[in-house]
């Protein structure tokens, strides 16, 4: 039986308000029998309107409290050095450089691809970091749905100098078909927000040159962005130490006791297919680098509860400190799995050199399905 997609669209607002022991099986019973998503599907077509709608205005889409940056620059960005890079626009800038030197010899010109761009701003200022290289021919084709933030996109190349380099165009990556080959396609936080996962890396797998990489960083974790009940089980041990004003959900405007389960993918295309985007990954690609992390940490430096800890204060830095560590301890024994990734992708066959963290190989961060 397939269930009709209007029908859906119509069940979907009561079905947010059953106890999650009764939406976890309803889930279940509709993946096995909805129908593929399509963009000409009334369910998605009001999905993507209201992804669009909530996107439109933001100019800054990855603005993020001063707990998470204290946290990632004592944690994270060491563990991105060991590889080569310190922070997200140098990890794409690097392995950009490095599709670039493969580009040379036969063609001169390199063409990237980013798929979901949104304002084109951590293209722009990848193109920036590539020009201070000496690396000017090449081209960065910036495909998104959204036309206005797109036209900041433009703007913003502009006014870095770019223009040349960058080529914002609207386009929906749920029905992408290039007509070029690259010799390499990023993704910045882009594909926890599609829902034809396999036709997109269908396309980005025939899309790349033989020697093309498939770049991305991204969410991994469950889907809607919610805590795996073995995950949200240890949070809530850290969530019983917080002062009674930290568990204030800024962006909810509601009181959490203990941290409460919350599908962002309610509405638009928030963390619609997160948890699927790995295993999906390692069926079509090689990787040549994997790095996993993060998990139990998230909530306390996100955007709901991080803008209450104070990144100056020693018991918030304290509590910040502990979680990590629990959080690695617990990834490194198999109990947890990461919720981020920063990957770089090859078509197959690949024999290359094979990168990860120690203990942590992609594989080995896909949650059981047994769990």
């Amino acid at each position: 039986m397939i269930v009709p997609a209007r029908l859906v669209h119509w069940l979907r607002p009561l079905a947010r308000h059953l106890p999650e022991s009764i939406r976890r099986p309803l889930r279940r019973w509709y993946r096995a029998h909805a129908p593929a998503a399509g963009v000409d599907d009334p369910a998605y077509l009001a999905r993507l309107a209201e992804e669009t709608s909530i996107f439109a205005d933001q100019e800054d889409v990855h603005d993020l409290p001063p707990i998470f940056h204290y946290w990632s620059n004592r944690f994270l960005r060491p563990q991105l050095e060991a590889f080569g890079f310190s922070h997200p626009d140098a990890f794409f800038a690097h392995y950009l450089a490095s599709a670039y030197a493969d580009a040379q010899p036969a063609r001169g010109h390199a063409r990237f691809a980013s798929l979901g761009c949104g304002n084109c701003d951590t293209e722009v200022r990848v193109a920036g970091l590539l020009v201070a290289r000496g690396i000017e021919d090449f081209t960065i084709d910036c495909v998104d749905i959204n036309e206005a933030m797109l036209a900041r996109g433009r703007q913003l190349a502009s006014e870095a100098g770019v223009s040349k380099q960058i080529v914002a165009a609207k386009g929906d990556f749920n029905d992408w078909r290039p007509a070029i080959r690259y010799d390499a396609i990023i993704a910045n936080q882009s594909l926890h927000h599609v829902v034809n996962l396999e036709g997109l890396f269908a396309a980005i797998d025939a899309a790349l040159r033989p020697e093309g990489r498939f770049v991305t960083s991204d969410m991994i974790g469950r889907n809607g962005h919610m805590r795996w009940p073995e995950a949200m089980e240890i949070v809530h041990e850290y969530w019983r130490e917080l002062p009674r004003g930290y568990r204030w959900n800024v962006q909810l405007r509601r009181h959490e006791e203990l941290l409460e389960y919350w599908d962002c993918s309610s509405s638009g295309f928030e963390g619609i297919r997160a948890q699927d985007i790995l295993p999906l990954l390692l069926a079509r690609f090689e990787f040549e680098l994997f790095i996993g992390y993060g998990n139990l940490v998230d909530p306390f430096i996100d955007r709901s509860f991080g803008p209450h800890f104070d990144a100056n204060a020693p018991w918030d830095r304290d509590f910040i400190d502990r979680v990590h560590a629990r959080d690695e301890a617990e990834m490194l024994a198999g109990r947890i799995t990461p919720t981020h990734m920063m990957a770089v992708m090859r078509r197959r066959p690949y024999d290359g050199p094979r990168l990860h963290r120690a203990g942590l190989p992609a594989h080995a961060c896909v949650r059981p399905a047994t769990a």
